[in-house]
């Protein structure tokens, strides 16, 4: 374990933070303050619903930068686990943030459709809902392939996107939050555009409530999501069965080790702890044995996702206790 304070320096933290809501913070910051600017001189719903949306999201990912951030602080004395659920608390602070930003949202759509209000300067919201999808959705490109790298997947081109949707629970919650606040933002800014264009060439004026009404229930479904993931990774979550059959493969991979009695892998953050009970063959001395396991700890611990293993050894039972997945999923 290293001693508290080494490598644990401010400017090395912030390299491992997360990148993707750095990124996304920044954006989000410039997109918020524009969009804001025209919502105030249009007076648009649709535009002022997408602005509250651009700052929550904003606001949320710098929180999780932050957390990210403090999440990599290598484990101390007073810490020996490490800081790994930092990052769930951080996570479950922006969700307050987007669940009040949602309750604003969809109050102002009420407003607006008991109470219509004629919207001006068509060309200043469609231009600025145009630049705010491009960003927004390279923002959501750039946490699809953060998505990927961060679950160890193989994808390419067009094929990440369906990558990302398929391996999401599998990536950290920074990165998860990231995915999911701008897929609905820039789901968001394209319903608002379609409101602004409606009701601009239309006499759609309830269009504009409706949909600010809708970007909010959207937001609702980001807390949601989001809460729920990380009210998980606070409790302590199992890895996914893939994750864990790896570990088993490594494992395996000694020739002396004939079974896997007892095996616990648990994920915090985007990071995993390995408690197994291993069997070997009969008739090793002691000092074998050890050398054993701590041959099995290091090739474990040269994954980058696993930064703790525990192991104990016992002399084989005679009775197959290890299932590998593929036996378990049928």
């Amino acid at each position: 374990m290293d001693p508290e304070g080494s490598r644990n320096g401010f400017w090395q933290l912030v390299k491992k933070g997360n990148t993707s809501s750095g990124v996304a913070a920044i954006g989000n910051t410039v997109i918020a303050i524009v969009k804001g600017i025209a919502a105030f001189i249009t007076g648009n719903g649709a535009m002022f619903a997408s602005t509250m949306h651009s700052i929550a999201d904003a606001v949320n990912q710098m929180f999780v930068f932050v957390g990210s951030v403090l999440a990599e602080k290598k484990p101390t004395r007073r810490f020996p686990a490490g800081f790994g659920r930092v990052i769930n608390i951080f996570c479950m602070v922006a969700v307050l943030v987007v669940t009040l930003m949602a309750y604003e949202t969809i109050r102002e759509g009420i407003h607006l459709v008991q109470h219509p209000v004629e919207s001006h300067g068509f060309w200043l919201n469609f231009g600025v809902l145009l630049v705010s999808i491009i960003i927004d959705g390279y923002v959501l490109i750039k946490a699809m392939k953060e998505i990927v790298k961060e679950s160890r997947v193989e994808a390419k081109g067009w094929s990440v996107v369906s990558a990302s949707f398929r391996n999401v629970k599998r990536a950290a919650p920074p990165t998860r939050l990231v995915f999911y606040e701008d897929l609905v933002a820039t789901l968001g800014a394209v319903l608002a555009l379609v409101a602004v264009i409606f009701t601009a060439f239309a006499d759609a004026s309830a269009l504009d409530g409706t949909m600010t009404i809708v970007i909010g229930l959207l937001m609702v479904v980001v807390a949601f999501r989001v809460g729920y993931d990380n009210m998980v990774g606070l409790i302590g979550v199992s890895a996914p069965p893939d994750v864990e059959d790896k570990v088993a493969k490594i494992i395996f991979s000694e020739r002396q080790v004939t079974d896997i009695f007892q095996l616990r892998v648990l994920q915090e953050g985007r990071y995993y702890h390995v408690e197994g009970l291993i069997e070997l063959k009969p008739g090793l001395t002691l000092a074998d044995a050890d050398d054993i396991k701590f041959k099995i700890r290091d090739r474990l611990l040269n994954d980058p996702d696993i930064t703790d293993v525990t192991l104990g050894i016992v002399e084989d039972n005679g009775v197959q206790d290890w299932i590998p997945i593929e036996k378990r999923l049928n």
